[in-house]
């Protein structure tokens, strides 16, 4: 599923236009991105939970000369899935 198919059900789901679907979605990624950077979580209950994680420094392989390489320190966006999530997605 991409972007657009996910605003195609919301709006036949909600009985809103597409343009408004969309807003919607691109509302709510800009409000759990901006969040992220601030470093705060942002917590559905029931879906999961996006935060900020440290990666630490580290040294790597080139894979076509075998070179080491440092890697430098970054944040990244981390999400946790919720435990009705799992469940959704373990049950047979």
């Amino acid at each position: 599923m991409n972007k657009a198919d996910l605003i195609d059900k919301i709006a036949a789901s909600a009985g809103i236009s597409k343009v408004q679907a969309a807003t919607a979605i691109d509302t709510m990624v800009a409000g759990i991105t901006a969040s992220i950077k601030k470093g705060e979580r942002v917590t559905l209950v029931g879906f999961g939970t996006f935060a900020l994680s440290q990666r630490k420094a580290r040294n790597g392989r080139n894979p076509q000369t075998g070179a080491v390489i440092k890697i430098a320190a970054r944040k990244v966006a981390k999400f946790t899935p919720g435990v009705e999530l799992k469940k959704a997605v373990n049950k047979k």
